[in-house]
């Protein structure tokens, strides 16, 4: 039974799937706190309290596995300065100019992005009915953005903060593939706090910036909610969780999970905001879980 119980909870699958659900609530919060909480400052916090929640847990590996960070320390500051310092802080700046049906629309291009640079620099390739997989996971995903009309797709238009979202995507598709060049035998703990270092110390110039520009956090219970919410969840638990099923799926199959964005963000919006799902909904959710079934198969 208790092997069973740990398999369970170590399956790459499941990892990956609550990542995104983390990563859903992630995007609600940025946009929905963006008037009380400036972009750079967002950044800047969450990883700061992430970086307080794995300290503890990667300090005790830290001097036997020193000469290991140190001789991989190239692919760690690039790990850090696009996972942590980057991608977050443009999904961040975007939302502050586009809708979320676009960061998100835009979003969805990630799995894409990330095999077109694994066959690119990696020379890997999906197998037919992979490829089939993705194609029919994204018109899921497009299907409910677009809320069943593709007219609605023709005529979304390209603004500043859908700049900053194609950046976004660009930088997690290149870490999602980079995370096979991370230093071997590192602790993940050990590893992912010292990406986050290197992300602190990219982000703290920018967000020196910000603040004398005249943009403070608006101080209340919901904003340090929210603070407290992106720093444990979404980046704690969730590139944990993230970097864990990559290794275990490759970074392929495991970028085709934030597909399931638009699905998380339907049932947060039903829960939270007493939204009806409508037929577009179910026809998304189910040619998206068909996508995945697909590409996973044997």
């Amino acid at each position: 039974m208790s092997e069973k119980k740990t398999h369970f909870h170590t399956n790459p699958y499941l990892l990956l799937t609550l990542t995104v659900l983390f990563w859903s609530g992630n995007m609600v919060l940025g946009r929905g706190i963006r008037a009380d909480v400036p972009p750079l400052a967002l950044a800047f916090w969450r990883w700061a309290i992430a970086f307080a929640c794995v300290l503890p847990l990667a300090l005790p590996h830290f001097k036997a596995q020193w000469p290991l960070l140190r001789g991989g320390w190239k692919p760690v500051v690039i790990l850090g300065v696009l996972g942590v310092g980057g991608y977050n802080t443009f999904a961040y700046i975007a939302l502050q100019y586009t809708s979320a049906t676009n960061a998100v629309l835009l979003n969805s291009f990630i799995p894409v992005a990330t095999i077109a640079i694994s066959w690119a620099f990696l020379g890997k390739h999906l197998r037919r009915l992979e490829g089939l997989g993705v194609v029919v996971s994204l018109c899921g995903a497009l299907t409910i953005i677009a809320r069943g009309d593709p007219a609605v797709l023709a005529h979304l238009n390209l603004n500043a903060g859908d700049v900053w979202m194609l950046g976004a995507v660009l930088v997690w598709a290149i870490y999602t593939v980079g995370l096979a060049w991370r230093p071997a035998g590192v602790h993940p703990m050990l590893m992912l706090a010292a990406m986050t270092a290197v992300g602190l110390a990219t982000l703290a110039p920018a967000y020196a910036w910000e603040m004398m520009q005249g943009r403070q956090i608006n101080v209340s219970i919901a904003s340090l909610a929210s603070l407290a919410y992106v720093g444990i969840f979404p980046s704690f638990l969730g590139y944990i969780f993230y970097n864990r099923g990559v290794a275990e799926v490759g970074a392929n199959k495991a970028s085709l999970f934030i597909h399931l964005m638009p699905v998380f963000g339907t049932l947060l919006s039903a829960i939270f905001l007493a939204e009806i799902p409508h037929w577009y909904h179910y026809l998304g959710i189910g040619l998206i879980f068909t996508g995945i079934w697909l590409t996973m198969r044997k």
